[in-house]
């Protein structure tokens, strides 16, 4: 919509082909008024919206829009912990510039990104990564929004427990039947009774109960798999179909791994088999190396489980950082999120 002003306030999408079985990677406001977002099959997308206008991903753009925001971040602080191209969390807690306020730090960086790079960002601002992740989706599309740490408690006992990371609609379900639909309906059941219901996520259910998250931000973040996949324009009718397309995988695999085989060393392989009725399995197995025999050995015992024809496959390696005991590991979310609006790459 930058780039191409006639596209402004008309449903867009960028993703694949709705004949070549593409998906949607992304779509703008507009698009999601027709219940379009991410992940959909692009058919399905251009029934809910026929008028919808799809465009094919460009991501040397994405990334070249990414790199200019970043050097906007940079100019308040050191401590940003990339999460994607068009995800950051920021902690400007040190911060002297604007009286230090990271409310006016946030409009700051949007503001500059509005005027020199040409699109919009939304902000979260909160005195953690959990509470900042949710402020960043409140108010939405280009705002930002302050839970300042008075407020934090108040906050959040009203808010909804599907906001919580980590509870997925299967969790969310559970929760409902035990008559928990608020965190401050989760603050009534003590510890025990959450480790019995969630197991070991029930002691983070607790803290973020209570609005507590110290995790801290990551300027290195570490990478845990590197993989590939495509999806088939035509399923692959059978096994043998399903491994002469394993060498293609390979080579796009190798190009990936190249830019980080100094940084990590492998210690799985996996695959992932997508069946034509869209029943998925994984299978993985211990390796120090990608080995294409390997991974001809996980697809015939992946395609064993469903013996049907395949739409989407995909090949992997679980990796782990060289030097791994000295570094720590940070499932995050969220200081400081500011997330460029529309930029979500496939």
């Amino acid at each position: 919509m930058r780039d191409n002003p006639s596209l402004v306030g008309k449903p867009l999408a960028v993703g694949g082909s709705p004949e070549r079985r593409g998906v949607i990677a992304t779509c703008n406001y507009e698009a999601r008024k027709f219940g379009i977002h991410s992940a959909l099959a692009a058919a399905t997308a251009r029934k809910r919206c026929p008028q919808l206008i799809i465009i094919r991903p460009h991501m040397e753009k994405y990334r070249e829009a990414s790199r200019q925001i970043h050097e906007i971040f940079q100019q308040y602080t050191d401590l940003i912990e990339p999460l994607s191209l068009d995800e950051a969390y920021l902690d400007v807690s040190a911060c002297e510039l604007l009286d230090g306020s990271a409310t006016k730090i946030a409009q700051a960086i949007r503001d500059k990104v509005r005027v020199n790079i040409g699109i919009t960002i939304s902000a979260g601002i909160a005195p953690n990564k959990f509470l900042a992740k949710v402020a960043s989706d409140w108010n939405k599309p280009d705002g930002q929004f302050v839970i300042h740490p008075e407020e934090v408690e108040s906050f959040v006992a009203e808010l909804p427990v599907k906001k919580l990371h980590g509870v997925g609609k299967v969790t969310a379900n559970k929760m409902k039947r035990l008559g928990i639909e608020t965190c401050g309906d989760l603050r009534k059941l003590n510890e025990e009774k959450l480790q019995k219901y969630f197991g070991s996520f029930g002691e983070r259910l607790h803290n973020l109960s209570l609005g507590i998250d110290a995790r801290a931000v990551q300027t290195d973040r570490i990478r845990k798999s590197v993989s590939v996949e495509n999806t088939y324009a035509t399923d692959l009718p059978d096994l043998d179909a399903c491994l002469a397309e394993l060498p293609n995988l390979m080579t796009q695999l190798e190009k990936r791994m190249e830019r980080i085989s100094s940084d990590y060393s492998i210690n799985k392989q996996f695959i992932k088999i997508k069946f034509h009725d869209f029943v998925q399995t994984t299978v993985e197995m211990i390796s120090q190396s990608a080995e294409l025999s390997n991974f001809s050995t996980l697809c015939k015992e992946g395609f064993a489980r469903g013996n049907k024809p395949v739409r989407l496959l995909g090949i992997g390696v679980r990796v782990t950082p060289n030097g791994a005991e000295s570094r720590k590991t940070d499932d995050a979310e969220d200081q400081l999120l500011l997330i460029p609006e529309e930029m979500e790459a496939p």
